[in-house]
């Protein structure tokens, strides 16, 4: 299965006040900071008719086991 392409990183400065409700909101969705600011960045934009396209899944849970004939 091909990796998804990586991630942009870049500094954010934001107010302590802000950065506190984003950590409340993203505490109460189960979601850390930094999810939390994409998923309200991606709302943000499609409220504002900017298409993008699905975020890609992260992949969750163990490997496949390997079988003895797979290397």
């Amino acid at each position: 299965m091909a990796e998804p392409p990586p991630k942009k990183a870049f500094a954010l400065r934001l107010d302590p006040a802000l950065h506190a409700a984003i950590e409340r909101s993203a505490a109460g969705d189960l979601r850390s900071v930094n999810a939390q600011v994409e998923c309200l960045l991606r709302e943000a934009l499609a409220r504002r008719g900017v298409k993008l396209a699905a975020p890609v899944a992260a992949k969750r849970g163990r490997p496949p086991r390997k079988e003895h004939g797979d290397g």
